[in-house]
């Protein structure tokens, strides 16, 4: 086997242990660096030339990436990138400013510096506010990739009541970011929130509120197909026409002025009317 497979399997960075342990002696790793082929980063750690920075990061810090840095890594929903890495790691060395994560793993990772799964969630649900950490287990969730009584058997005590309140919050079913953030906002607010409700003659629609307001979501990839846009409108029309009122929100609205939201659908649902003009 080639130095650059082994380095290629492990994301393109890795302790050179780990090539001598797959059979890879001193001259072929020797030839591959003189050739260009992979690079010496520093005593003890090799990489292929190009290797992903975050990887590399990592590996000289001798951690795995975890919590929100590695949510994307799994394409769970992230509200914003991280403003510095976030790491697992025993040992003390600090190559960065860094937020540290020191709990047992309780599922070691495959060949990448990425923890698995269970313990990025467990992390995120420890670390993270808890709107962040909600929309990453609720996704992952939903994808079927982790089951919620697993989570709670591994926060047990005191010490994990915020993260038992965030996995109380969580709802099967959520389509995406948005309709998990915008549901938390209604039911915080004390609104009665049905999601996903299905409405003869109209299909199903993302949200119910107080049975006779309709909020629908427009999300970032919103539909700029003309025929859809004009199906999603025509839904509304016999919406209204079955006596329901509808509101249609953008991600930014949601992302980004929840509040002036929330408002709008207090005031709908304290008038029972959309004003026009």
């Amino acid at each position: 086997m080639e130095p650059t497979e082994i380095l290629r399997g492990a994301g393109g960075v890795a302790p050179t242990s780990l090539l001598i342990a797959n059979g890879i002696g001193s001259p072929a790793i020797r030839t591959a660096i003189r050739n260009q082929r992979i690079l010496r980063l520093e005593r003890g750690l090799l990489a292929l030339p190009g290797a992903d920075p975050e990887f590399v990061a990592a590996r000289r810090s001798r951690a795995l990436l975890t919590c929100i840095s590695a949510g994307k890594r799994y394409g769970l929903w992230l509200l914003h990138e991280p403003a510095k890495p976030h790491y697992w790691h025993t040992n003390g060395r600090r190559t960065g400013n860094f937020v540290s994560h020191r709990a047992a793993l309780v599922q070691w990772p495959l060949d990448e510096p990425v923890a698995a799964l269970p313990d990025v969630l467990l992390h995120s649900l420890l670390c993270l506010p808890a709107l962040e950490s909600l929309v990453m287990v609720e996704c992952a969730v939903n994808r079927g990739d982790i089951e919620l009584s697993w989570l709670l058997g591994h926060l047990p005590g005191r010490r994990c009541g915020k993260a038992r309140n965030v996995l109380a919050k969580v709802d099967r079913g959520a389509d995406s970011l948005l309709e998990t953030l915008a549901r938390v906002l209604f039911r915080d607010a004390g609104i009665r929130v049905e999601t996903q409700v299905w409405i003869d003659g109209i299909g199903r629609v993302d949200f119910l509120l107080e049975g006779f307001l309709i909020v629908e979501l427009d999300g970032l990839a919103f539909h700029l197909d003309p025929r859809q846009f004009k199906k999603d409108r025509r839904r509304d029309n016999a919406a209204v026409l079955q006596g329901f009122l509808v509101l249609r929100y953008f991600y930014d609205d949601i992302v980004h002025a929840p509040d002036t939201m929330l408002a709008e659908v207090r005031e709908v649902l304290r008038t029972g009317s959309l004003r026009h003009g």
